[in-house]
């Protein structure tokens, strides 16, 4: 079963660079793919909900959901899992931007996307939750067309990010009643 997955996995990426790749996307996607290095985006979108005490929980929630996605994602399962990077795996798989370092699965670009994104999506107007909950989408596809993640790793990023938005939330607002300046 592990083997068919893998197979399908690395089909869906030689397709994808094969068949979807083209000098007019490619500037653009690995614009949207770096929008998630370190998750520099949603660091920043939560520092700025943090200025306005009508956002400010949010900002935490979002930073909160951010660490989550760290801590699982990164920290954790990465280094348990140990998967090898596509580029490394698949026969002319040729990544299109500079070779991450640590293991594939999760991808954390899009764990971390998803986990600040889905709190702003619940938290605030939808004017603004939906534009995230898309960029988050895009960064996340954006990791397979640049060929550096297999589809399950973003598949999973996506679904360990979304669980990271809900301890976010949860965690803020456990500590909001003990510390002032979270309320």
């Amino acid at each position: 079963m592990l083997e068919l997955l893998t197979n399908i996995d690395s089909n869906i990426l030689l397709f994808i660079q094969e068949h979807i790749r083209t000098p007019l996307l490619t500037p653009a996607v690995t614009l949207v793919t770096s929008l998630g290095n370190a998750g520099l985006i949603w660091i920043a979108a939560s520092l700025l909900l943090l200025l306005s005490k009508k956002t400010r929980l949010y900002g935490y929630m979002g930073i909160a959901a951010l660490l989550a996605s760290l801590l699982v994602n990164n920290i954790f399962l990465k280094n348990i899992v140990k998967r090898l990077r596509p580029y490394d795996a698949i026969h002319g798989l040729v990544p299109l931007v500079q070779k991450p370092v640590d293991f594939s699965f999760p991808s954390g670009h899009t764990g971390s996307s998803f986990a600040a994104a889905c709190v702003f999506y619940r938290q605030l107007p939808k004017k603004a939750g939906i534009p995230a909950v898309i960029l988050a989408a895009a960064i996340g596809l954006s990791r397979l067309y640049v060929g550096v993640h297999y589809p399950t790793d973003v598949l999973a990023g996506m679904l360990t990010g979304i669980a990271a938005s809900y301890m976010g939330e949860w965690a803020v607002n456990k500590l909001r009643q003990k510390l002032p300046f979270l309320r």
